[in-house]
């Protein structure tokens, strides 16, 4: 039932890793402790409108905001005459490779679906939120708004249709993220990668992802470390991203799982079994970057059980 006694939501719309190694466009996980702030308010005036947005310099325009794009679709497919208005504060940079489109998009569709009093399930919000990733990057894509909204570790089976499977998490599971702060467009990233691969790479690259989801199944953490292998994606990515080869193995002397790219960059994963260790690999992380002149900053979070978080009505 709808929640017509509240005028507004506010809420935390959480970062996530895709691709999680061998998972491209597939696999993705949710992040605890990064992501954005958001308020939705009802609007007596139709349609989706951004009234402000801090921390990045993004259009306001609906139509061409992803939070304003994810919003539309909801509200075409429940009542294009109800309208909402956003405030965002900006935490997760964009093109940082954390998932800062899916989360705007994500908090969007949960916000307002909560408003409404949810009538859509999260999995059948994830549809909506993929428009928003469709205007960020050319391509309607899951894998960063399935665990955004689902929250854990996601696999996205099939897109069209949509089938996403929720998988458990270790409970011990930790992880690390450095941004490098440049800049890598998801489309420079994607046009680096072979369009055939050899059935020897598919091969690995199958048996790792099958591997990696036994893992979690049965909190396997020496499994999950020999299944952090990407055969396909790493290798031609790589090299976008500076002293890659230094962090992953600064992150393996450290006692990291494995690691890998996070999204397309330049983002860069790892995971540890406990956050002493992920404290310890960013501290491997920082010394493998504070020596360059590139600016960067570095996370460590547990992996959030539940995806995007109400923190108060708004009355």
């Amino acid at each position: 039932m709808e929640k017509v006694n509240l005028q507004g939501v506010k809420l935390f719309a959480p970062a996530s890793i895709a691709n999680i190694s061998c998972g491209f466009d597939v696999l993705g996980l949710c992040l605890e402790n990064i992501g954005d702030y958001m308020e939705i308010r009802r609007s007596e005036k139709a349609g989706i409108h951004i009234k402000s947005i801090i921390g990045q310099d993004l259009p306001l325009e609906a139509k061409k905001n992803v939070a304003g794009v994810a919003g539309l679709a909801l509200l075409e497919a429940h009542n294009p005459q109800l309208g909402f208005e956003i405030s965002i504060e900006k935490n997760i940079k964009p093109g940082s490779g954390i998932g800062s489109s899916a989360a705007s998009a994500a908090g969007t569709v949960a916000g307002i679906n909560y408003l409404l009093g949810n009538p859509f399930s999260p999995t059948e919000l994830v549809p909506f939120a993929m428009e928003g990733e469709r205007l960020a990057c050319g391509s309607a894509h899951a894998d960063n708004v399935a665990p955004a909204l689902l929250g854990g570790f996601t696999l996205v089976r099939n897109t069209n249709p949509l089938d996403v499977c929720k998988l458990p998490t270790p409970l011990e599971l930790a992880a690390t993220v450095i941004h490098p702060k440049i800049e890598v467009k998801t489309s420079d990233a994607r046009a680096v990668l072979k369009q055939r691969v050899s059935l020897e790479k598919a091969i690995s690259q199958w048996a790792n992802v099958g591997a990696l989801v036994s893992s979690l199944y049965e909190e396997d953490y020496d499994l999950l470390s020999r299944s952090l292998v990407d055969e396909i994606v790493e290798p031609a990515r790589s090299i976008l991203i500076p002293h890659f080869v230094q962090l992953k193995s600064a992150c393996k002397e450290a006692g990291a799982l494995g690691s890998g790219i996070s999204g397309s960059g330049p983002s860069v994963f790892a995971f540890s079994r406990g956050m002493n260790t992920a404290h310890k690999v960013a501290q491997a992380m920082h010394q493998v970057y504070e020596k360059t002149d590139i600016p960067f900053e570095i996370h460590v979070s547990p992996v959030k059980q539940s995806g995007v978080s109400f923190l108060e009505d708004i009355t």
